[in-house]
């Protein structure tokens, strides 16, 4: 680093992205995206006289593609917000909501990276809540409302989701605090809080158009809660980059969300074969948790979830592993198309030195 980095992020951990080498050709299965590609109707909006446009600037306040989020969920455009990926969202709370005074904010020591390096890039007062043993949340530990929270539902990187009779209980507890539910991977088996937006006003829903809408190339996030939470983010967003979302991408949200069921009926291909995955990898003794996701979180005890990770990637499958002590011996697996994970399947079988009929 140079000498001029303001000194209170001389000791900043970064965000580490999943890998993308270049070396060879690779079944990825290591960054959550989605096997399937844009539907036809995003690919025909994405067009040469959109591109044509490209010099002017796009609409800062997102009007078409917010009522066509809205018309979506049931809700009104003043209780939807859009930004550069969730991750943009996220950052946006951290920086509005949470500080090192009066406003802390809590979140489980297993699960989305990016919650702890947004606490200290904005010098929140952070406190990391230990999950049981089984990887699951324990909801009375973010009843005290003594800070905000934040849960991804399905968590990152296990799977496990919460109902929305949990969600309710930890609104309910914490009246005086938000509430931030980051439903990123909500639409591969979980219940959307979305219906909640109305009845709380402490609720915040962050969503994103990169895992079940094919999107994860374009950077397109979005959220749900009352008008003055939205009011508060559109704030920030306006004091620091009201263009954030380029044209391309509002174009092709606006023709995805009017496509819903392809990508609805991706999910539910993606939730066929992570259960077919889940039940193969058990067969060869992997332990697996219950997942919600478009991943799979799962250890042998045969390798190390390390000696797992290398060697699949010496046979072109990437997955993704963590040196956290706390979950170093497994992978998080991403569920790719029938034939990606039959690959995998196979390759794995073959490191255990295992047979199994796919």
């Amino acid at each position: 680093m140079s000498k001029f980095l303001n000194k209170k992020y001389l000791t900043l951990e970064a965000y580490t992205p999943g890998e993308q080498p270049k070396d060879m050709q690779y079944v990825k299965l290591n960054t959550n995206e989605s096997p399937y590609p844009p539907s036809d109707n995003v690919l025909n909006a994405v067009n040469r006289d959109s591109v044509a446009k490209l010099n002017l600037y796009p609409d800062p306040e997102c009007k078409e593609l917010k009522q066509a989020m809205a018309d979506l969920y049931g809700v009104y455009t003043k209780n939807v917000f859009l930004s550069n990926g969730s991750d943009d969202i996220l950052n946006f709370f951290f920086m509005a909501f949470c500080d090192g005074e009066e406003h802390p904010v809590i979140y489980p020591n297993i699960s989305y990276g990016f919650y702890s390096v947004y606490s200290k890039l904005h010098g929140a007062d952070a406190r990391e809540i230990p999950l049981c043993e089984d990887f699951s949340i324990n909801i009375e530990d973010y009843c005290k409302n003594d800070a905000n929270v934040v849960i991804a539902n399905p968590n990152a990187p296990t799977g496990l989701a919460l109902t929305l009779a949990q969600i309710k209980r930890i609104l309910i507890s914490n009246p005086d605090r938000l509430v931030l539910i980051d439903e990123a991977y909500v639409d591969f088996g979980a219940e959307s809080a979305v219906s909640l937006i109305s009845e709380y006003d402490n609720l915040l829903v962050v969503g994103t158009f990169s895992k079940s809408r094919s999107m994860a190339g374009a950077r397109l996030g979005f959220a749900f809660a009352n008008e003055n939470i939205i009011a508060d983010l559109e704030k920030i967003k306006y004091s620091t980059n009201p263009y954030n979302i380029n044209r391309l991408t509002l174009i092709a949200g606006k023709a995805a969300i009017e496509d819903n069921d392809y990508y609805m009926d991706n999910c539910k291909k993606i939730q066929d074969t992570r259960n077919y995955t889940i039940a193969k990898l058990r067969e060869l003794g992997f332990d697996v948790t219950d997942s919600k996701a478009n991943f799979i979180f799962a250890k042998s005890d045969a390798i190390s979830g390390e000696a797992l990770y290398r060697e699949l990637k010496k046979r072109g499958i990437l997955v993704r592993y963590f040196s956290n002590s706390l979950i170093c011996e497994y992978n998080r697996i991403t569920v790719g198309n029938d034939e990606q994970m039959k690959k995998f399947i196979r390759e794995t079988a073959n490191i255990l030195e295992r047979k199994i009929e796919l």
